[in-house]
């Protein structure tokens, strides 16, 4: 009898693995400070209404007035934001936990009454006249917060009556707000029976990249039994979602289904089509045939689909241990700069980040910038995995970026999704590199390859397959409820011209959608992941042309936080997103990574 290794990730000697001290931001849920903190939102919030509602358009006419006000509210922003994050990180590190939970939505009821108050602010200010805002901003302080205003302006073609959008708002906390909860807590809650052994769902997922294939096929088993029991409760969360986001695009007057997430993202949706256009033609000769490859590696035709993150046959394989993660980390920064290294370490040292995988600990891995008074958390799931090396690069480099954009301060520092994935997509490039020019056995150096191009298909093709998925639902679900067959039947449609033929999706695999959060978090996010690896793939390009001045430039880029559009922090580079030659370059690159596999098989 074979013997499986189910309990791997329990067993494995990762080393001290660190978990953050989130009293840098409140000593404890139930603590004075708190309860001083939520008071003085709502109270501060009801003297800003008292001060200022209805009374915007007289505002505007004085420069220093208005610029009193903005400083205000983004003292309010702050303090929400400051408590709304510590709520949020502590309900992530244990959904299962009862008083988290509870505390949680206690907060969020409490934020979105103090939110509602000044709800209004931004709405008056968008029915002053464009001559009148710009003589205001002539203030000098006030001149500081043109980016944040013209942000605002975009939004005025979609904003509706002033009771309407308190409406909304209010109603978000029991109407989308809580259709996330359940799934969150849905899904931490769900275990996967392999051999006995109950495993949360990054547990279960990591066996799906084990170095024995009938471990990788229990773990797919498992995955698609759970997932199958609770059909009905994904497929209820999905189609209430796709509802009420079809609601309030009605409403709000937006053409397309996905036009509200390109208004957040300040991207056009030009930019985007072209974008999923060009990676659509580019499945045959990115996914497709590395697949293929792939697929001959393992001695096959085609590749199960539990096999497709698989590991190389005959390559030996390790557990990373913490340390030495960090250290590779922390080393391919440093060779790019100095200056990013010093502000990664900070992260490991002052303890922003939680490692360990916990039950009932929100699956994957995020960065949180909470507000910019306060310093970015990094959550992750670490089972010692290369990839989760990658992960690790992936979210200091949000984490980094969060930092360099604080001082635009909490109105100007967030960044538009697409660019928020540039650095974090940077920060894999580097390590990526680091560890590749430091690998000199050719079978590692070639699974080191493979595994990067296996990275770009994820971030690339697969994330546009799930935007193709979406795209689909949402216009589907105009037209009444979809059960769960038939969003099975669109998952595997959008999956088969993705991966290709050289991939075999068994059934089972039709209910995977179930599991993704972005879904249901963020709709239309996913595109950002592609926007930001090509841009990456691009910027990277340039990196290794130039001779001088890039870091600078690429600093400044992040220090910009939410204050430029992408054309202006592209420019410096010579890039421009809206030329679609500019996706070629970076689906270029992964083509010809396929090409250097397809020659180490040839040598």
């Amino acid at each position: 009898m074979t013997t499986t290794t189910a309990v791997r990730p329990q067993a494995v000697d990762l080393g001290a693995l660190p978990e953050w001290d989130l009293t840098h931001l409140y000593p404890a849920i139930d603590s004075s400070e708190v309860a001083r903190d939520l008071e003085k939102a709502q109270a501060d919030s009801a003297a800003f209404a008292k001060a200022y509602e209805g009374k915007v358009t007289d505002l505007a006419q004085d420069g220093a007035k208005l610029f009193e006000a903005i400083q205000a509210y983004e003292a309010l922003d702050d303090l929400m934001t400051r408590l709304g994050s510590y709520a949020g990180l502590i309900y992530a590190s244990d959904t299962s936990n009862p008083r988290y939970a509870k505390f949680y939505g206690d907060v969020q009821d409490k934020l979105t009454a103090a939110s509602a108050l000044v709800l209004f602010f931004q709405l008056e200010i968008n029915r002053v006249d464009d001559g009148v805002i710009e003589s205001a901003l002539q203030h000098e302080g006030l001149s500081r917060y043109r980016p944040w205003f013209d942000d605002v302006r975009k939004e005025k073609p979609y904003q509706l009556e002033d009771r309407i959008e308190k409406l909304f708002h209010e109603k978000s906390s029991t109407g989308r707000g809580a259709w996330n909860r359940l799934f969150d807590e849905t899904m931490s809650s769900l275990r996967f029976n392999v051999d006995g052994e109950e495993l949360s769902i990054e547990q279960a997922l990591n066996l799906m990249v084990d170095t024995d294939g009938a471990v990788r096929r229990k773990a797919a088993e498992a995955l698609a039994k759970t997932f199958k029991e609770n059909l009905r409760v994904f497929t209820l969360i999905t189609n209430v979602l796709a509802k009420d986001k079809d609601i309030s695009d009605r409403w709000r007057g937006f053409e397309d289904v996905a036009d509200a997430r390109h208004l957040s993202n300040r991207v056009e949706r030009e930019v985007v089509d072209a974008l999923v256009s060009a990676v659509r033609e580019a499945y045959p000769r990115l996914s497709h045939r590395y697949y293929r490859l792939k697929a001959k590696w393992f001695g096959k035709d085609a590749l199960d689909y539990w096999d497709r993150n698989a590991p190389l046959p005959k390559v030996p394989t390790r557990n990373i241990k913490w340390d030495d993660a960090r250290n590779t980390v922390l080393s391919a920064y440093a060779g790019f700069s100095p200056e990013m290294a010093k502000i990664a370490q900070r992260f490991f040292d002052e303890k922003w980040i939680d490692a360990p995988v916990r039950p009932g600990k929100s699956p994957g891995a995020f960065a949180h910038p909470t507000t910019p008074s306060a310093h970015p958390y990094v959550l992750l799931n670490y089972l010692g995995k290369p990839r989760d090396v990658m992960t690790l690069a992936h979210e200091l480099g949000h984490g980094v970026h969060q930092v360099l954009a604080g001082p635009q301060g909490p109105l100007m520092a967030p960044t538009p999704l697409t660019l928020a994935e540039t650095a974090s997509v940077f920060g894999e490039m580097l390590t990526f590199r680091s560890i590749l020019q430091n690998t000199t056995d050719p079978e590692q150096k070639k699974a080191l390859l493979a595994s990067k191009v296996e990275d770009m298909i994820n971030t690339v093709v697969r994330q546009i397959a799930f935007y193709t998925f979406e795209r689909k639902i949402h216009l589907e679900r105009k037209n009444g409820e979809l059960t769960a067959e038939q969003l099975g039947e669109i998952w595997m449609e959008v999956q088969r011209e993705s991966l290709g033929s050289a991939i075999t999706l068994h059934e089972g695999y039709e209910n995977f959608w179930t599991y993704i959060p972005h879904f249901i978090h963020s709709p239309f996010y996913v595109y950002a992941y592609a926007f930001g690896d090509c841009l990456v793939n691009s910027l990277y390009a340039v990196y290794e042309k130039a001779e001088t001045g890039f870091q600078e430039k690429y600093f400044e880029l992040l220090k910009a936080g939410g204050t430029k559009h992408h054309s202006e922090l592209l420019a410096p580079f010579g890039l421009d997103a809206r030329d679609p030659a500019f996706w070629q370059t970076g689906l270029n690159l992964i083509d010809r990574m396929i090409t250097e596999l397809e020659e180490l098989e040839e040598a």
